[in-house]
């Protein structure tokens, strides 16, 4: 999807959202509740506000069906994924993406990666 020149300007320069699923315990996908999605994202919006980036959002997400992968997280609006699973992920992230406009490779979710490939 490309934005055309008469869209309005954007809300946000950047959208996280940040998947906080909760399946069942042993289910064979797991969730990413259960690898500290909730803490990291409640860091990831503390420190967003902490570095002043005003025209970012940090959202929780329902599941965005990569649990596997997970703890899975998408910047809009790119539409880059990163599987973050420390606070210092999180900076690294918020600098090199939000703030410098680069990409974390080594971080990314690619768009055919599952967890078997991963």
């Amino acid at each position: 999807m490309t934005r055309r020149p008469d869209d309005p300007d954007l809300y946000y320069e950047a959208h996280v959202f940040c998947c906080t699923n909760v399946r069942p315990e042993g289910h064979p996908r797991g969730c990413c509740a259960e690898k500290d999605a909730v803490k990291l994202r409640n860091y990831m919006k503390a420190r967003a506000k902490e570095l002043g980036l005003k025209k970012v959002r940090i959202n929780t997400a329902g599941c965005l069906d990569r649990c596997e992968l997970g703890p899975a997280m998408v910047i809009y609006p790119e539409g880059v994924w990163y599987r973050c699973t420390t606070f210092e992920e999180i900076d690294e992230v918020l600098k090199t993406h939000i703030v410098d406009g680069g990409r974390v490779e080594r971080l990314m979710l690619e768009p055919d990666q599952d967890a078997l490939s991963g």
